[in-house]
């Protein structure tokens, strides 16, 4: 039985008491008759949820999925057309292989992911929903440093033993390449580093939903690269339990006073633990946050991670790639380091940035900066690259041309086939979000 169900049921009866309480002296009896009747109620049996217990497994083995393989199947060459990749043979008939590699299916069904796992139990299915994505999340950590080989870089950088800590990700290469440095900050939610979207991750695959399609393309092409963590903020502690201690014996007050007192104290405790059936029935455990010391915030973490280890590093161009929050995160840091970022940055993709440069109160020379060095690609149903109207006065908006693959499932496209206004950028400075279907040159050195 349901905790809704068992409210309708006991509501009428709280409706009745609320009502005789407000008559005179000789409703008491009744009073005391639905009090009594109430006592004989198990409430305990009444309340319980028909919800299964929140204990979900901790691998992806656990839940029975896994990220496919590379399907393959034949076609003829010339069949050709974006998102299939082919190995070359001489015969008129070639291996079509269709990228598919990274989806999440079941390994019993070969189903996606189903959200609605049980009927009528929201509730739980979200849980069961979050428990997955806490263990996609370690997934994805562990192809940045096996696939990608990336390195896991503890941050703050002096911190104790004993304080909160976050991490990001670096390539070998990232503050001694002398060339050119990609940076990638994701935007805000649940997503950490690594990840554009968590909903792609699960119901697309990994190359729509994660930055390792990025990560291995600017690598490949002769960038070091640096992938922010900017919604690591803080660690989850359980929170210490509230003793209340009671009044000594020795105390000057009366006895009648004291018992009187107990009483209270008692009725107290009963209406809280009643209460506690009702908000929390799974005894889930209470917890609390402790926040990382200069990086308690996407913002703060964007500065951190410039300060420590982008300011510091050899290559002369820096590169940002920044998905919705995360371009908010970089006008900030624009904002408390102009003179430093200007220096160092040569372009800026923005994809979906939700930054805004009056609210920031981001001045006429960093809005003039935007101008001629970023670009947001935004969602859009015109064609790639096709200028958006903005009303704000900061830097060129142009079209995604695929609006269901934004928001997250950024696929890999050139630079702007024609360069930005101002100082010349290498087509190769960084990469726009596309749609599957939406091709192009690959950008030249």
């Amino acid at each position: 039985m349901s905790i809704s169900l068992s409210s309708l049921i006991l509501l009428p009866i709280w409706i009745s008491m609320a009502h005789i309480q407000q008559g005179g002296p000789d409703e008491k009896e009744k009073t005391t008759a639905l009090k009594d009747l109430l006592s004989r109620i198990d409430l305990d049996e009444l309340m319980k949820k028909d919800e299964p217990p929140l204990d979900f497994p901790d691998t992806l083995e656990g839940f029975e999925y896994a990220f496919n393989e590379r399907e393959c199947f034949w076609g003829k060459k010339e069949d050709r057309w974006p998102g299939l990749c082919y190995e070359e043979n001489p015969y008129p008939w070639s291996i079509l292989s269709k990228i598919t590699e990274g989806q999440l299916r079941h390994i019993k069904t070969g189903e996606p992911f189903v959200f609605n796992y049980r009927e009528d139990l929201h509730r739980w299915n979200q849980k069961r929903y979050e428990a997955l994505g806490e263990i996609i999340t370690k997934y994805v950590y562990e192809l940045l440093e096996k696939d990608c080989n990336l390195k896991k870089i503890s941050i703050p950088v002096d911190a104790t033993e004993s304080e909160p800590k976050s991490f990001i990700f670096m390539s070998e290469d990232a503050l001694t390449n002398p060339q050119k440095l990609m940076v990638l900050i994701h935007g805000s939610g649940v997503v950490r580093a690594g990840q554009w979207a968590r909903r792609l991750i699960i119901n697309e695959d990994l190359d729509s939903g994660t930055q390792i399609p990025f990560i291995k393309r600017a690598m490949d092409e002769g960038y070091g690269v640096i992938v922010l963590n900017p919604n690591e903020n803080y660690i989850e502690v359980e929170k210490p339990k509230i003793h209340v201690q009671s009044s000594s014996d020795s105390s000057d007050e009366p006895a009648e006073k004291r018992e009187r007192k107990d009483k209270v104290s008692k009725e107290t405790k009963k209406r809280r633990d009643f209460y506690e059936k009702y908000r929390n029935p799974q005894r889930e455990k209470e917890m609390m946050q402790l926040y990382i010391r200069e990086n308690g915030s996407p913002e703060e973490h964007a500065v951190y991670v410039w300060d420590h280890f982008i300011a510091q590093s050899a290559a002369e161009n820096v590169f940002f790639v920044a998905h919705s929050y995360g371009g908010l995160a970089f006008v900030e840091l624009m904002i408390q380091r102009e003179a430093d970022v200007k220096s160092k940055v040569t372009a800026v993709a923005l994809t979906d940035s939700v930054h805004n440069v009056w609210h920031q109160e981001a001045g006429k020379t960093i809005r003039e900066w935007m101008r001629e060095n970023c670009c947001n690609w935004v969602s859009s149903s015109e064609p790639l690259d096709t200028s958006v109207e903005s009303m704000l006065p900061d830097c060129p908006r142009v079209s995604a041309a695929r609006v269901a693959f934004l928001h997250g499932g950024l696929l890999l496209s050139p630079w702007p086939s024609s360069p930005l206004p101002g100082p010349p950028h290498p087509a190769s400075a960084a990469w726009c979000p596309r749609g599957i279907g939406v091709h192009g040159p690959p950008p030249v050195l």
